[in-house]
């Protein structure tokens, strides 16, 4: 990856699967992680409640849109010592996570 990508805005779009029974500790989990996002620059522009399927599967939880300032930033994020702290939570709330990490691109209007 190029130095200019490593400084440009990324935009990560996250499926999450929770586990059953565990909503109120999913809550806990993502209103402790944002808050420790936005230390960082970083927000989350999206919260997508799935209602249909677009394809064979079960569907998430929730998709969360989120921006980053730099892939750096993300990775400060990542390695925060508070969100460390907090993969307890995260582990028993959520089953497993898809991530994407990419980069804005032009829209198609």
């Amino acid at each position: 990856m190029g130095t200019d990508l490593l400084d440009s805005p990324i935009v990560v779009v996250a499926c999450l699967f929770i586990r059953p029974g565990k909503e109120a500790a999913f809550r806990e989990f993502e209103t402790d992680a944002a808050r420790i996002m936005r230390s960082y620059g970083d927000r989350i522009d999206r919260v997508i409640r799935p209602i249909a399927p677009a394809a064979e599967g079960p569907l998430p939880h929730e998709i969360h849109i989120v921006s980053f300032p730099s892939l750096e930033r993300f990775d400060a994020y990542r390695g925060d010592r508070d969100l460390a702290e907090l993969a307890y939570l995260r582990q028993s709330a959520i089953s497993h996570a898809d991530v994407i990490i990419g980069v804005e691109g032009d829209t198609y209007a």
